[in-house]
């Protein structure tokens, strides 16, 4: 479990939690939260836990972790964990292009990998879907859109579908003008109206760089072009996606907004078994809405369409520069409509290759990282 101590990591494990006779906990990674690292292993007693964040590691107290639980730390322990023989899914829920190296190395090992990370394919999606298919990994998604697209289409091929609909809330600012945002604040674009998550996610929530996001990642985990993945507002968040096919049916997955869900799914692929996720209440359904997205005011939506369609270096330059255009938001020190303002400046400066190595994106990646660190919105 990359990312055990985040959103994804402790739903994960509350998955394992409910189901102790179908899963067990080999390895369990974190940033800097050595505390409620600790607390993890002592309920589940992994074989292996490691801490990314150097500091972090030397003030753990080792007393802490459980004796049979040995203790790592830095990028390399990340990758040992990924790549262990006995581990059989590797989650992977680092936030950003942080999270890239365990995967890597994850499908380097032929693992089957629960992908909560979406920036490993919207940085080097032809890459990673290259590497997984010359060892035999699989990918199966777990963000709650394209878990609900992976669900539906088992049994179909790209051939059969005519157009993927990434459905989204609309975050907390659905509705709102450009003027209206002008002064928005971190504190209320963290209030996201649907879903628990952490502050990075619930910003890309709220300026629709989360759809964006995933238009990308659908793009290269289906196999499918930019102008057959749209996107719409659903503020209910039961029906998660749809998937129109070539005679024009249309299938979708609906379920109460519940990670636990596509997670286990993802855990036991493909076995369906009872679990701890809700239960889609008919008798409470009054209404489900669909909207089309305000991409004049959220313009990061366009972007998104833009980085899918032209592939190569964009990907990774556009999530470096949203990375740090949000934790600049989040600062204080760049307004809501300045983060889509920053990615496009950046992405618009960059040096484009059609087919980069990974070399060439993780240079790229630092370079736009200095870039929308420095850039100034246009008076």
């Amino acid at each position: 479990m990359l990312g055990s101590t985040g959103s994804i990591g402790t739903n994960t494990l509350d998955v394992v939690r409910h189901l102790p006779d179908r899963l067990a906990v080999l390895g369990l990674a974190a940033g800097a939260n050595w505390d409620r690292l600790a607390g993890q292993c002592r309920e589940f007693r992994p074989r292996y836990a490691v801490l990314s964040d150097p500091d972090a590691f030397r003030a753990a107290d080792r007393s802490a972790f459980p004796s049979e639980t040995e203790l790592l730390h830095g990028d390399d322990a990340v990758a040992r964990v990924a790549a262990d023989p006995d581990a059989d899914v590797v989650v992977s829920a680092v936030v950003g292009a942080a999270g890239l190296h365990g995967t890597w190395a994850a499908l380097e090992a032929g693992k089957a990998v629960a992908l909560a990370n979406k920036e490993t394919l919207v940085v080097a999606g032809p890459l990673v879907t290259d590497l997984a298919a010359r060892r035999g990994a699989k990918l199966l998604p777990v963000d709650s859109e394209h878990s609900a697209v992976f669900q539906v289409l088992a049994g179909y091929t790209p051939a059969d579908v005519c157009r993927v609909v990434l459905t989204g809330s609309g975050g907390p600012f659905r509705g709102k003008s450009a003027a209206e945002l002008a002064d928005a604040t971190p504190e209320q674009a963290l209030r996201h109206p649907t879903w628990k998550m952490g502050p990075k996610i619930s910003v890309d929530s709220a300026t629709l760089m989360n759809k964006a996001l995933e238009v990308i990642e659908a793009r290269w985990l289906f196999g499918l072009p930019a102008d057959r993945i749209e996107v719409i507002v659903h503020p209910e968040s039961v029906v998660h996606s749809l998937v129109e096919f070539a005679d024009g049916s249309v299938l979708a997955q609906l379920s109460p907004p519940d990670m636990r869900l596509p997670i286990q799914y993802a855990l036991l692929y493909p076995d369906r078994v009872p679990g701890p996720a809700k239960r889609l209440d008919w008798r409470a359904l009054s209404a489900l809405r669909f909207e089309q997205p305000d991409r004049a005011t959220f313009r990061a939506l366009d972007l998104g369409y833009e980085v899918a369609a032209n592939g190569g270096t964009c990907g990774a330059v556009l999530n470096a520069a949203n990375e740090v255009a949000v934790g600049r938001f989040l600062a204080g020190r760049l307004p809501f409509l300045g983060i889509a303002g920053c990615c496009r400046a950046v992405l618009d400066a960059h040096d484009f290759d059609p087919r980069p190595s990974l070399d060439r994106l993780l240079a790229l990646d630092r370079w736009a990282r200095r870039e929308a660190d420095r850039w100034t919105e246009p008076r």
